[in-house]
């Protein structure tokens, strides 16, 4: 069976302002709700077995949810790869961006579903977007950069420039 790719855009941009981190961002709150998360699965999910309100673990304390994909980075002689897992979304719903060194992620995933039935009518609506910043490594010839998209999966290829390839000089290592 052939599995179908679809190119991703890349767009470049030229921004006098380096890029900040979000102001939504706490690193402190991240590390909570990870923990939480942890113990809710040894605890069976039971809201009340560290101690806290049910209403604490139903919404989350700025009252966004947030929606961060998982991202493995990778580095071979040739080049570094980026591999994000986006569930359910599309490459529509993907949009890359490279200004001043970084390489930006965003995405939105929008999910309406309606069901009706003689006995019963079902309607859930999910929304939720993020934003990733990668700073570009030395030696990264960003005019390369390709992206694609499959199966739910984004892959962002890196390529090194030439210099960068041949930068790695072994040393031997003699007994003393």
């Amino acid at each position: 069976m052939a599995e179908t790719v679809s190119k991703v855009p890349v767009k470049s941009e030229k921004r006098g302002a380096p890029l900040a981190a979000p102001a939504s961002w706490a690193p402190f709150e991240t590390l909570r709700r990870e923990i939480d998360r942890v113990f809710d699965g040894v605890s069976g999910g039971w809201p009340f077995a560290s101690g806290r309100s049910m209403l604490d673990f139903a919404w989350p304390r700025d009252g966004q949810w947030r929606m961060t994909p998982a991202v493995d980075v990778a580095e071979n002689d040739k080049e570094f790869e980026i591999t994000a897992e986006l569930p359910g979304m599309s490459e529509k719903d993907v949009e890359l961006t490279l200004a001043n060194d970084n390489l930006v992620i965003k995405g939105e995933k929008k999910d309406e579903r309606e069901e009706r039935k003689a006995d019963y009518y079902l309607s859930e609506r999910r929304y939720g977007s993020f934003v990733r910043a990668f700073e570009l490594p030395a030696g990264v010839d960003s005019s390369k950069i390709e992206a694609s998209f499959a199966k739910g999966v984004l892959k962002v290829k890196l390529p090194k420039t030439v210099e960068a390839q041949k930068s790695e000089t072994k040393i031997p290592v003699k007994a003393a």
